[in-house]
Formats: C-alpha cells, sequence, structure tokens
C-alpha cells in the first residue's frame, strides 16, 4: 500500500498493521508524519487543552545488581554513594511535594537483593497514612519480578500486597525495547519482555492502571520498535489498562553501552509513529527531560497531548547526561504558546484546576 492510501487509512480512523506503520516510518517525510499524527491526536482530543503533572520522582535506593549496561545511577551494595532511604526521608520528600500542591510521586529503585518484604510495604504504609492525598505511582514491572523471585512469591500475590498496603499505579519504566534480543544485549539480567507484559496484564487485572513506555535509539532496529509497540497494543486491546504511552531516546553519556544520542528528528518521528500505531492509547506524553523544553513543545505537534511533569526531582535520565529542567510556569508557557490552555492533570489524567 502507498503512503497516499494509508494517509487515508489512518485519517478514516481505521488501524494499520506493523508493515503499514514501517511503511510510513521509512517513506512519509517527518512534516507529514507529524500532520498525520496531529490529526489523530486532535481526534481523540478536541478541545484545546494539554495537560501536565506536577509530581515528584523519588528513588528509594540506588542499589541494583542487574547492571544494565545503558544506566548510569545504580550502584553495587558496596559502592560509597549507595543508598536505601528511610520511610521518614522519603515521606520528608513527599512533603516538600505537597507543599507545591504536588499530586503524585513516582517510586522506584534498584533491584536491591537483600531489602525484605516488610521494607516496601511498610513504606507504602507510612506513607499513605501520612499522604492520602498523593498518588504512589511505583515499582516498574522488573522490579516486581525481581520481588517475586527474592520474596519466593507469586508475581499476582506481591501486587496484591503492593496494592493494599497503598500503591496506587505502575510506572512502565524497565520495558526499554520489548523484545528479547535486544534486551538480551542491553539488560541481560533483566526480566524477559514476556514477563514485563505479565506483571502488567496481572496489575490490570487487579486495577491498578499503568503507564507505558519505550526507550529507543541504542542496538534496535527500526522493526523492533514496532514489534514493541504491536505488543504494548494487543495488551491494551485486553486490557485497556494503559492510561499513557511514553517514548524517549537512549542518553549514551556515562553508561557502558555509549554510543551516539539520536536526534530530536528520530524522536519525533516514532512519537508520531507512535500516536498512530497506538490507536487504542487516549493520551501520548512529550519526553522533555530527554529532548529539552523547545523539542518537547514541538512534540505537541506531533501526536503528543501531554508535556508530562513538572519534575521536582530527576536522578536516573540526568546520571546518564540529560540536564534540562522545567518549571511550571515555562511548562504553561510553552502550552499557550500553541493556542492551547495549560490544565494540571492527575495520574489518571482527569483535570484538577
Amino acid at each position: 500500500m502507498n503512503c497516499d492510501l494509508l494517509t487515508d487509512k489512518v485519517r478514516a480512523g481505521e488501524r494499520i498493521t506493523p508493515d503499514e506503520a514501517l511503511t510510513l516510518y521509512r517513506h512519509l517525510p517527518l512534516t507529514a508524519l507529524g500532520a498525520l499524527a496531529d490529526a489523530v491526536r486532535w481526534r481523540k482530543h478536541p478541545q484545546r487543552i494539554i495537560t501536565y503533572i506536577v509530581d515528584r520522582n523519588i528513588n528509594y535506593t540506588n542499589v541494583c545488581d542487574v547492571f544494565c549496561s545503558f544506566c548510569a545511577f545504580s550502584r553495587r551494595e558496596d559502592a560509597p554513594d549507595a543508598y536505601v532511604l528511610t520511610p521518614e526521608q522519603v515521606g520528608a520528600k513527599v512533603q516538600e511535594l505537597v507543599d507545591i500542591g504536588g499530586v503524585q510521586i513516582l517510586l522506584q529503585g534498584g533491584h536491591h537483593p537483600r531489602l525484605p518484604l516488610d521494607y516496601y510495604l511498610d513504606l507504602l504504609h507510612y506513607l499513605r497514612e501520612r499522604f492520602p492525598q498523593v498518588n504512589i505511582h511505583g515499582f516498574s514491572p522488573p522490579e516486581f519480578c525481581h520481588f517475586a523471585k527474592v520474596f519466593n512469591m507469586p508475581l499476582e500475590e506481591v501486587l496484591r500486597r503492593f496494592k493494599e498496603a497503598g500503591l496506587g499505579s505502575i510506572p512502565g519504566g524497565g520495558a526499554e525495547i520489548l523484545v528479547e534480543n535486544v534486551r538480551g544485549r542491553v539488560s541481560p539480567l533483566k526480566c524477559p519482555a514476556k514477563d514485563w507484559l505479565r506483571v502488567m496484564e496481572l496489575a490490570h487485572g487487579l486495577g491498578l492502571r499503568s503507564s507505558a513506555t519505550m526507550m529507543f535509539g541504542h542496538v534496535e532496529t527500526v522493526e523492533d520498535r514496532i514489534e514493541h509497540l504491536r505488543r504494548l497494543r494487543e495488551l491494551q486491546d485486553r486490557t485497556g489498562g494503559f492510561t499513557a504511552f511514553i517514548g524517549w531516546t537512549f542518553q549514551p553519556e556515562n553508561t557502558r553501552l555509549g554510543g551516539r544520542e539520536v536526534g530530536a528528528h528520530e524522536y519525533l518521528r516514532m512519537l508520531a509513529l507512535a500516536r498512530i500505531f497506538l490507536d487504542n492509547f487516549d493520551n501520548l506524553q512529550s519526553s522533555w527531560v530527554t529532548q529539552g523544553p523547545q523539542i518537547g513543545q514541538i512534540a505537541l505537534l506531533f501526536g503528543a497531548n501531554d508535556l508530562g511533569s513538572v519534575m521536582m526531582e530527576e536522578n536516573v535520565v540526568s546520571s546518564a547526561g540529560a540536564t534540562f529542567r522545567m518549571d511550571e510556569t515555562t511548562m504553561q508557557r510553552l502550552i499557550r504558546e500553541l493556542g492551547c490552555e495549560p490544565r494540571r492533570r492527575n495520574n489518571w489524567y482527569e483535570l484538577l484546576n
């Protein structure tokens, strides 16, 4: 099928196949692909509103024993700068967020080999009791696979215990590329793609909604990226549990994997393709953290309807060299410059102000 027919198919609201997605990626000019994604975005969100969230990333530990080649944040347990935060230390960070009107924390850590189950449950209970107004968006699928192994407990039971303790939703971290030969090269000790997807399916079945992510621009092919999107789309067809898709580019600085960072052109092309292909995802988030505020703004014309987080704290991506920062005033200005209304949201994309 040629690009004109494919463009008509997308504008008519029809689903495209992986092969058709590859055709669009390879043959449609960037501006045309962006315009097509923008049309899909406005069909889903006809109001001139662009959302964002005020939250804080809190990494409860940097100790990790999976040694991903793309990570510059993790430390061995005996490293001089290794740490594990106490509930009180995490609570102090949450209080700072509450003081500026924040509504959510992103709580993630490394795969610590020796933290007991009670550490996590006590931390969740502590936060839920003191900050009932703050959603705990925490623990990625690889962390849950790690917990199930370390605690010798079925995955579904781990998820249920965490939810009962106060977990509100799950971030899509650790997906990287959901293709086994890619994961074998960049993160061989991390859970396989099928287990990442299984965690999400079980979580959705328990009423825990989640985001979905993709980190691209390292060793994968374009076909691998599209396969990643296909697996997400198929799971969303079954569960409807994903709230949003967030894609970002690999940051090579300070990592063992190394390589060259892909540029804004490649980022925008993949963002647009994701909006077109993921027809059952309502929300796509702009990754200004890796691309900077200007490209983050342009991404809102390439299929994204959300500018992401004000991100009061961020440690993982910045460890790999990304140093972009943006306050709420700047975020609102970037949105208004596009003729849209900035609105705060919560994790479930409900408008707050």
